[in-house]
C-alpha cells in the first residue's frame, strides 16, 4: 500500500468513517495484490526486509510483466530467477534497463540508485560446471546490496587451489560453497574459517550421485559445525541466507 493510501486511511479513521476493525481490514488487504495469474506480495519487504523474487518457470513474458510493471510502481528493485533466454528477450523489449545473465537465468531491473554494497560475502565454487548455480548466488546478493567476491574452481581433486584464497575467506561474513559430485568442498571450506558456510549442492555428477543427492547427503552430513545446507541447485536460496547473515552482521 502506497503511504498516500495510508494517510488517507488513517484520515478516515480519525474521521470516524472507519471502525478500527475495518482501518486493520483495509490495510491488510493492502499487502497483497490480485493480478490475475499472480497475488503479488507487496509488504515482503516491510515484513521480511526485502521484496518478494519472482520464480520464472511456468510464467508467461506477459505474467511476469505485469509484476514487474508493479513492483518498479513501488520503487522496488525485481530479481526474476529461472527465466529462459527466450523470455528475457521478450523482457528486454518492454525493460531495455533490465539485465539478463544467461548463465544465471536470472533477470534484473533496479528501481534507482543503490547504496555502496554492506557486509562480504563469498561465493566459491568447486568446478567450472557448477557455475550456473553459483551466478544465481552472486546475482541474488548484487540484489540485496551485498558485496560479493567469487572464487572459482578450487574443489578437492585439487586441494592446493584452496589455501591462496584463505585471506579472503576469513574476512567473510558469510562463504557460499556450491559443489556437486560427492560435495567435499564445503566441509573444507568451514574447517578453515569461523563464519557461516552456506552450502549449496549441486546435480552435477555421473549416475551415482543422482542429479544431487549424493552432494546434499555429503553437506547435510558435514562434521563441520558451521556448515548449513540449502535445496539442490537453490542458488538463489543460498545468497539470500547469506545475505542476510551479512547485513545482520552489519547492523549488529
Amino acid at each position: 500500500m502506497q503511504p498516500e493510501e495510508i494517510k488517507q486511511l488513517t484520515e478516515r479513521l480519525v474521521g470516524g468513517e472507519l471502525t478500527q476493525d475495518a482501518f486493520v481490514r483495509e490495510l491488510l488487504r493492502g499487502a497483497s495484490q490480485d493480478l490475475g495469474e499472480v497475488t503479488l506480495d507487496v509488504d515482503r519487504r516491510r515484513r521480511c526486509g526485502f521484496p518478494e523474487v519472482v520464480y520464472g518457470e511456468g510464467k508467461t513474458p506477459a505474467t511476469m510483466a505485469q509484476v514487474f510493471r508493479r513492483q518498479l510502481e513501488q520503487e522496488t528493485s525485481v530479481l526474476a530467477t529461472r527465466v529462459s533466454a527466450d523470455h528475457a528477450r521478450s523482457l528486454l523489449e518492454e525493460f531495455p534497463h533490465g539485465a539478463y545473465n544467461e548463465v544465471a537465468r536470472t533477470f534484473r531491473i533496479s528501481s534507482g540508485d543503490g547504496d555502496e554494497p554492506l557486509g562480504d560475502v563469498a561465493v566459491v565454487t568447486a568446478g567450472t560446471t557448477d557455475l550456473p548455480v553459483a551466478e544465481e548466488a552472486r546475482e541474488t546478493l548484487d540484489w540485496m546490496g551485498v558485496d560479493v567476491t567469487m572464487v572459482h574452481d578450487v574443489g578437492v581433486a585439487g586441494p592446493h587451489r584452496l589455501p591462496v584464497h584463505l585471506d579472503k575467506l576469513g574476512r567473510c561474513d558469510a562463504i557460499v560453497v556450491v559443489a556437486g559430485l560427492e560435495g567435499a568442498l564445503p566441509s573444507v571450506v568451514g574447517g578453515y574459517v569461523a563464519c557461516p558456510v552456506v552450502a549449496v549442492p549441486t546435480s552435477v555428477g555421473y549416475g551415482a550421485s543422482f542429479g544431487g543427492v549424493a552432494a546434499l547427503l555429503g553437506m547435510l552430513n558435514s562434521c563441520a559445525s558451521n556448515v548449513t545446507v540449502v535445496n539442490i541447485d537453490a542458488g538463489f536460496k543460498g545468497g539470500y541466507v547469506a545475505g542476510l547473515i551479512a547485513l545482520n552482521r552489519q547492523g549488529s
